[in-house]
């Protein structure tokens, strides 16, 4: 029972309870994420490597790391951290994607703490974590600096805030709705709304009002004749992500 505010929006978890039986099919309604999903993780691993100086060829890199995947659907990043020794926690606001997330890794051999809960009730837990993996989910809240100052809370000091989502712009539409959604038909109609979409420097602006020092961002840019993704230091007109850090001395 949630006592406190939420920025979850109920019409947005509806959208994905509808979808969560379908995560791990690589040819389904994500078949978006599961081709996006290697160029994250390079992102994500190096990023964690550098700032806890880890070794990404040692046996288990992020050993002794705990680490939060906040909207973590059906495990697609959680499965690939717990392969790499980290603890993680693995929490979504729609509950029909915490048994499909829980049953996956129980067949893959991994063991993930998966929670039906939000960010705001873990962060009034007083739950702390070295990482927060925050991916493709601020564009779907209620209250976008509510949320990020949620996810802030959760960080231990010096800890680092991944976060991805997509820009606003007449691209971003063609691409993400028009072309995703209505031409290729990656994602049903209506999972998106362009008016949510959040420019890098709006991002970067919430982060630090939200108490986080960015410190990062990249673009994920899709390659039509390649059929694939990777990241790029100047793109970031469509899909991005960026790094930010909670400041080791809290700034409340």
């Amino acid at each position: 029972m949630q006592t406190h505010q939420t920025t979850v929006d109920p019409s947005e978890i509806a959208k994905f309870e509808a979808m969560a039986a379908e995560w791990w099919d690589p040819n389904g309604k994500f078949k978006p994420l599961h081709m996006l999903n290697p160029c994250r993780l390079d992102y994500i691993t190096s990023q964690i490597a550098a700032e806890f100086d880890r070794d990404l060829k040692s046996a288990a890199p992020f050993s002794g790391l705990r680490i939060l995947d906040i909207g973590c659907g059906g495990g697609l990043l959680a499965e690939p951290m717990a392969r790499l020794g980290a603890d993680v926690v693995g929490a979504d606001a729609a509950e029909r994607n915490i048994p499909v997330a829980q049953v996956h890794a129980e067949q893959s051999g991994l063991t993930i703490d998966y929670r039906h809960t939000t960010a705001e009730d873990m962060a009034a837990a007083g739950e702390q974590f070295d990482a927060v993996l925050n991916m493709e989910v601020v564009e779907h809240v209620a209250d976008p600096l509510g949320y990020l100052t949620a996810c802030r809370q959760l960080l231990k000091p010096g800890g680092l805030h991944i976060c991805s989502t997509i820009n606003r712009n007449p691209k971003s539409f063609m691409m993400a709705i028009v072309g995703a959604e209505h031409i290729m038909r990656w994602l049903p109609k209506g999972t998106h709304e362009w008016s949510k979409f959040i420019t890098p420097d709006e991002l970067f602006d919430l982060m630090r009002q939200a108490g986080l020092e960015p410190v990062d961002r990249q673009g994920f840019v899709f390659n039509p004749l390649t059929w694939g993704w990777k990241l790029s230091d100047r793109d970031l007109s469509v899909n991005y992500v960026t790094a930010s850090l909670n400041p080791a001395s809290p700034s409340g």
